[in-house]
């Protein structure tokens, strides 16, 4: 499973890109191999006020649905709308495929998420 460094990553494998106080929201390798082909992403609303770990979108796949949790709090300033004609794209590329991105509103919140070597320790875990 790849991972990237300079994101964020959760326990549900989420991850977040921060660039001038937004974050970039997507799911990992990890989450995106175990769903299989994905098929659908429903996306979150524009302007919607999102608390760390409230659902933020829904993904389907061939195999199942899966909830997606936001990583951080804030407004979601932009749905990953090209994956509406393409959700398949987060299979090909899970770390440049974001579902949605999100003006924070407690930056605080990013030091309770995993940076890469924490989650590649988890993901290890995981494995064995």
């Amino acid at each position: 499973m790849s991972t990237v460094k300079g994101l964020y990553y959760t326990k549900s494998h989420e991850w977040a890109r921060v660039e001038d106080g937004k974050a970039y929201i997507g799911i990992t390798d990890h989450a995106q191999t175990a769903l299989g082909d994905i098929v659908y992403v429903e996306l979150p609303e524009v302007d919607a006020e999102i608390s760390q770990g409230d659902d933020l979108a829904v993904v389907e796949s061939v195999k199942t649905a899966s909830d997606i949790y936001s990583p951080v709090s804030g407004t979601v300033v932009e749905a990953g709308s090209a994956l509406e004609d393409n959700p398949a794209a987060i299979n090909a590329d899970p770390y440049g495929s974001h579902i949605a991105v999100i003006a924070l509103s407690d930056e605080s919140e990013l030091g309770e998420l995993m940076d890469e070597e924490a989650y590649t320790k988890l993901l290890e875990e995981i494995s064995e």
